[in-house]
């Protein structure tokens, strides 16, 4: 366990909103100061990505302040995770006292999304991809989930309850995108257009605008806050593979690893998770990363996530927002899921509240089942 909590968290605005990248980065930074009770002046180190080539430094100008620590790896959708941990070990070191973590992009306002491919020429691995013209990613999860259900027996069902449980939850929660649109099925998702064999639209997260912050300070400077701290008990990470080339076995992900890592440090198991928050920029990716963690034995998480295990009142709340697949995801999904965490932990989500949450584990997944980060998060005792 770390001496360090999360104080403040919040949203920008999502979906379709018409404004730019630095805009919604500076509307989650500082409603989530809000949120703690500080402002931009108490602020001394920043983790970002997704405004430029030089993010950190670019959204540091936008914002007028100059932090002493900053953070802009870029690991795609885990990245956010990864901030925290280093966040954690920057403020415990004494190197910055206030530290924020954001992330904004209009990937859907400004069309930028697209699936024409981004496997960089110069790369080793273009020559053995690019010829084949996958659509990215979604080929290459399409591969994984292939080689999954071929291994194991499972039926596309299985991959269809992942988002009929999304769909769920994002029906009780008013900022997800697809809230007001009714259920999804399991026949819906099945009959949905075919993408890429065997994953549909359906299987696939949203495309919208929209971005996060959390604010990071020390437990006994959070304490004096308004907000009540959220802990970070512990934290791991692991980076497998650049490519299907060089990935190996399509169903083990490097959730193996950065689970290991962040419940040892944390001194708990998967047992004592209340609420988890798993990226799901595909249903693939879930069953995946829930076998990965340990919740289930490997070839399980099919049988898992029936039953209504994994929607509202099920005996394992999972993307209580309505996750990447019916809630937002605006390219990069880490980010949110540590803002429900932190909401979950706090008592705060209303219809979609677990009850008597204690513990909260965000896990990202960022490229093409590339990079791995999980985070457990807990409240003040």
């Amino acid at each position: 366990m770390t001496g360090v909590a999360i104080a403040g968290a919040s949203e920008s605005d999502l979906g379709v909103t018409g404004k730019s990248i630095l805009t919604l980065q500076a509307q989650a930074i500082t409603r989530a100061l809000a949120d703690a009770g500080l402002s931009l002046a108490d602020v001394d180190g920043l983790a970002t990505s997704g405004v430029s080539r030089f993010s950190a430094t670019q959204m540091a100008d936008y914002l007028g302040i100059q932090p002493v620590w900053t953070e802009s790896t870029f690991a795609g959708g885990c990245a956010f995770e990864m901030y925290l941990a280093r966040a954690a070990q920057a403020i415990e070191a004494g190197q910055c006292r206030t530290v924020v973590i954001s992330y904004g992009s209009n990937q859907r306002s400004a069309r930028s999304r697209s699936l024409a491919g981004v496997i960089e020429e110069h790369t080793p691995e273009a020559q053995f991809e690019t010829p084949y013209g996958p659509l990215y990613p979604f080929s290459y999860y399409a591969m994984a989930a292939q080689s999954y259900l071929h291994r194991y027996g499972a039926g596309r069902e299985s991959l269809a309850e992942v988002a009929v449980a999304a769909r769920e939850w994002a029906l009780l929660n008013p900022t997800a995108f697809r809230y007001g649109a009714g259920p999804l099925t399991v026949d819906d998702v099945l009959s949905a257009p075919m993408v890429s064999s065997p994953l549909t639209t359906a299987d696939a997260c949203l495309v919208t605008d929209g971005g996060g912050a959390v604010v990071v300070t020390s437990l006994e400077r959070a304490r004096d806050l308004p907000r009540p701290p959220i802990r970070v008990l512990g934290y791991g990470e692991c980076v497998t593979n650049t490519s299907m080339t060089s990935g190996g076995d399509l169903t083990v992900t490097g959730a193996v690893r950065s689970g290991e890592a962040a419940f040892a440090r944390a001194g708990l198991t998967a047992a004592d998770v209340d609420v988890a928050q798993i990226y799901d920029s595909f249903t693939i990716t879930v069953l995946l990363t829930l076998e990965g963690l340990g919740f289930c034995g490997v070839g399980e998480a099919g049988a898992f996530v029936s039953d209504g295990r994994i929607r509202p009142g099920g005996a394992f709340p999972l993307n209580t927002s309505g996750g990447g697949l019916s809630y937002n995801h605006p390219g990069q999904f880490g980010l949110l899921l540590l803002v429900e965490a932190v909401r979950q932990l706090r008592g705060e989500c209303g219809a979609r509240q677990v009850e008597g949450a204690e513990v909260a584990l965000a896990h990202g997944t960022g490229g093409i089942l590339s990079a791995h980060a999980t985070v457990l998060l807990g409240v003040d005792r």
